[in-house]
């Protein structure tokens, strides 16, 4: 019945020539939108719980409201009642196997569930471990990059200061090369000027000696024989006169 419901409703839809056009644009425009950026929620660690090895605890939550403790029981007894009423299942060879099949699967689970459910987990816990394991060596990695990167940054940063230091030392150092070439040229015009003060002092003694021996001179030649003996005799006189009074 629902596969004739499928197909006659394909069939209107294929003869409906706008609304399938539409139809298959609203399509195309779905598959191909961006994705949505929420979180994918994690997948679990374990699977639903189950009845019976293989009917889900969600069928029957979804049925007591509606029918009861009873009802999934009922339904299922009566699903079998029908396909086997109206010959859909027919019993024959293939459903002893499969019955002999089902009972070796539930011995086996039954008998040896326990062992491999514990070699799956930690086999699978090894395999989270490993994982874990290259997770957390890349998030190490990752923000043992972010350190540099913040370190790097932060050098890049104080870098202006270096250089305002450099610029600093090579103003400093061009200041006391000025100021040594400005002692240099100071020294330098001292000794020049002392030079001129030496060399006018010594010409100032030279004219001076040879004033005095020019004057010294001119008083000697001019000095006569007879005022040179009375000039001693007047000198004798006040020798004797001054020993005398002592």
């Amino acid at each position: 019945m629902l596969s004739r419901i499928a197909l006659l409703s394909a069939a209107s839809l294929k003869s409906s020539g706008p609304f399938s056009v539409g139809l298959l644009h609203a399509c195309r425009s779905f598959h191909t939108a961006q994705p949505c950026q929420a979180p994918v929620p994690p997948l679990p660690e374990k699977s639903g719980q189950v009845r019976h090895g293989i009917i889900p605890e969600e069928f029957f939550q979804f049925l007591y409201p509606k029918t009861g403790v009873t009802g999934p029981y009922m339904f299922g007894t009566g699903l079998l009642l029908y396909l086997l009423s109206k010959e859909i299942y027919v019993i024959n060879h293939e459903t002893v196997v499969a019955a002999s099949v089902l009972t070796v699967l539930i011995y086996g689970v039954k008998k040896y569930g326990a062992q491999v459910a514990a070699f799956a987990d930690k086999l699978n816990e090894e395999k989270v471990a490993k994982a874990q394991e290259v997770k957390d060596g890349a998030v190490n990695a990752l923000q043992q990059a972010v350190e540099n990167e913040t370190k790097e940054q932060w050098r890049a940063e104080g870098c202006h200061y270096l250089f305002d230091a450099k610029r600093n030392n090579v103003a400093m150092i061009l200041e006391s090369n000025y100021r040594e070439r400005l002692l240099m040229v100071c020294n330098e015009v001292k000794k020049r000027l002392d030079y001129q003060i030496a060399l006018q002092h010594l010409q100032r003694r030279k004219e001076q000696e040879h004033m005095i021996n020019w004057v010294v001179k001119n008083v000697v030649q001019s000095i006569t024989p007879q005022q040179g003996l009375d000039g001693a005799m007047k000198s004798q006189r006040g020798k004797e006169s001054s020993s005398a009074e002592i």
